[in-house]
């Protein structure tokens, strides 16, 4: 009867040791959670050409954002382009994720690089107000990373920073993952 006894609780007596001793870390995502969310902050906006506007305006749609100076160096123009791929890659669902370029100087963006951000939404940010919202990882700077905020207007994720090819694959599995778990109740455009 005992044998009987103890060949039923083993699993239950292991499922319990596997997760409170020996503790599997099963991540699988490659960006970084953020926890706790951060929500976008009432923060003032201004298109290149000039209109005044705000941060919030941009809720109710999932957003991929970069950040950097308007003098794009070679980083900054290798992170655009993963950016503009990454959003090309979800196929189908592309219109549920606006990329965003916050700009965090006064600088003029140069007229080879407007072309390729014809389909972003480009603003010029307080650096400010920008650096108490979004944080980059220990020992980074804010322009290396890409930010992930979801519908609702929370900072959700944070990409690794100076992203190549390979973590651009991983980063789209990410957000596959999220469009994916996120379908039933978000619908794309505003």
């Amino acid at each position: 009867m005992i044998a009987i006894l103890l060949v039923c609780a083993s699993p239950v007596l292991l499922s319990y040791f596997t997760y409170y001793v020996i503790r599997p870390e099963g991540r699988r995502n490659y960006g970084e959670l953020i926890t706790p969310q951060r929500p976008l902050p009432s923060m003032r906006t201004e298109t290149l050409d000039g209109k005044l506007g705000e941060l919030k305006v941009l809720k109710n749609q999932w957003l991929l954002i970069s950040v950097g100076s308007a003098v794009c160096e070679q980083t900054c123009q290798q992170r655009l382009y993963l950016q503009r791929q990454l959003r090309e890659a979800l196929g189908r669902e592309k219109d549920r994720l606006d990329q965003v370029w916050l700009i965090n100087d006064t600088a003029e963006v140069e007229g080879r690089l407007r072309a390729g951000l014809a389909s972003s939404a480009v603003l010029r940010v307080p650096a400010d107000a920008l650096a108490q919202w979004l944080q980059p990882a220990a020992g980074q700077r804010l322009e290396e990373h890409l930010y992930l905020v979801d519908p609702l207007g929370n900072w959700m994720m944070r990409f690794p920073a100076n992203m190549d090819a390979a973590g651009a694959a991983k980063a789209k599995r990410d957000m596959d993952r999220l469009l994916r778990a996120s379908g039933s109740w978000d619908k794309e455009g505003r």
